[in-house]
């Protein structure tokens, strides 16, 4: 059976997904933490052979971090989907109740979008997430994880899959994904598959928004930025930077270039540079910069760039303004944020930076769906239609409107026979 042929049968299990009560699914969601516990030897036996693999393969240091799934990354997934289960049901939601005449009522109600594709890296706590995220919002799900986890990925998909639909969620509901060839087919699945949900590289995401006419969601970059102000508090501007760069270097919300108010640059840069070095950063910094530091000079490049590395770029700029005009220049429009303790400068610059997560006084690396309390996320969206910052259940709902008659037609209203007489309930 071809990719298009498994995908329609994951659309057709889709409107019964839609319609399973709050119960159901989170009966379902329950099953998979106890699969999840039952099998877990068997789940870090795959990882084992995963990580075996990544060390012949000369895997990336970052990689094989994301890639390892342990004990720790077991009780954490395990408690985000216990998260899950305890938050409202996002489904048959009113947001609207309007008469719009006598015995003719509109209701607008939530629901899921319906088929979700998600290609995601090589992170076998995403496929958990995403999975249960998409089981608490009544959505059908098409996963398709990184070639570097194919071991965990395949047992853990078995293990989610038998716990839902035994649980009593429809067959077909979830469908993996392994081949790389298969994502060119999952492309043209735009008749069965509602929402496409990319997380990976610029150059990956950019490719899938050109080959599909599917929707897309997601992000291409996350270049982002930490402003430090001129009335910065220092001693909360370098844990905050070092947080924001070292924590989780290759994670997409993780800063990559520093501006740095001109009255404050000459006594906070030089401490700033000392302790990069001690955590092993590589700054790049514009002339002024190096003159106070005698680091390596910066380009036209590192305004663009997303190190996904211990580097970090700086230069010093003459006003808010001109940090705000840069950020939006350069920006990908993820995570922003200014350290300062003036109020109304944070306000300003919360009010004209143009991106999803605009913050002050704390790391970067905040912008999450967990963190936020959304459970988990499936990625983080910059876009402004649908969905935005880190996408969690109310990202993976729509909406229907239903209308009460009771024997209305057109032709009356048309006619003058019948009028309309609004009226919210």
């Amino acid at each position: 059976m071809d990719i298009k042929q498994q995908a329609k049968l994951v659309k057709l299990a889709s409107p019964k997904m839609a319609g399973s009560s709050e119960e159901q699914r989170n009966n379902a969601l329950n099953a998979v933490v106890e699969a999840l516990k039952t099998h877990r030897e068997q789940i870090f036996e795959a990882n084992k052979k995963d990580l075996e693999q990544a060390a012949r393969d000369n895997v990336a240091t970052p990689i094989v971090k994301r890639l390892k799934f342990d004990e720790t990354k077991l009780r954490d997934v395990i408690a985000g989907i216990q998260d899950l289960v305890k938050l409202p049901d996002p489904l048959f939601r009113k947001q609207m109740n309007r008469q719009l005449d006598e015995g003719l009522t509109l209701v607008r109600e939530t629901c899921p979008i319906g088929v979700i594709g998600v290609i995601f890296e090589a992170r076998p706590d995403a496929l958990i997430q995403i999975s249960a995220l998409c089981i608490k919002s009544g959505n059908c799900v098409i996963l398709k994880g990184g070639s570097e986890t194919m071991n965990s990925n395949r047992v853990l998909f078995q293990i989610i899959y038998d716990a839902v639909t035994k649980s009593g969620m429809p067959e077909n509901c979830m469908l993996q994904l392994e081949a790389r060839s298969e994502i060119s087919e999952l492309l043209t699945c735009n008749e069965h598959v509602d929402l496409l949900i990319p997380r990976g590289s610029n150059a990956f995401v950019q490719y899938i928004m050109n080959n599909t006419k599917i929707p897309v969601m997601g992000h291409a970059d996350g270049i982002c930025h930490i402003y430090v102000d001129k009335d910065a508090n220092m001693e909360k501007a370098i844990p905050i930077i070092i947080d924001a760069k070292t924590q989780y270097v290759s994670a997409c919300n993780a800063v990559e270039t520093l501006l740095i108010h001109k009255d404050i640059a000459d006594e906070f840069v030089p401490k700033l540079y000392e302790i990069l070095k001690e955590n092993h950063v590589e700054l790049r910094g514009s002339e002024k910069i190096v003159s106070l530091t005698g680091c390596e000079e910066s380009n036209d490049e590192d305004d663009k760039t997303e190190y996904l590395d211990l580097i970090v770029s700086a230069k010093e700029v003459d006003s808010m303004e001109k940090a705000i005009d840069h950020i939006n220049y350069f920006g990908s429009h993820h995570t922003d944020c200014i350290i300062t303790e003036d109020k109304e400068a944070a306000e300003y610059f919360m009010k004209y930076v143009d991106s999803a997560g605009v913050y002050q006084n704390c790391s970067t690396r905040f912008a999450d769906g967990y963190r936020y309390g959304f459970g988990a996320e499936v990625g983080i969206s910059t876009s402004k239609i649908h969905a935005r910052g880190p996408v969690g259940l109310e990202g993976l709902v729509s909406y229907k409107y239903k209308l009460y008659g009771s024997g209305n037609i057109v032709d009356d209203y048309a006619k003058g026979k019948s009028a309309f007489h609004f009226k919210d309930l």
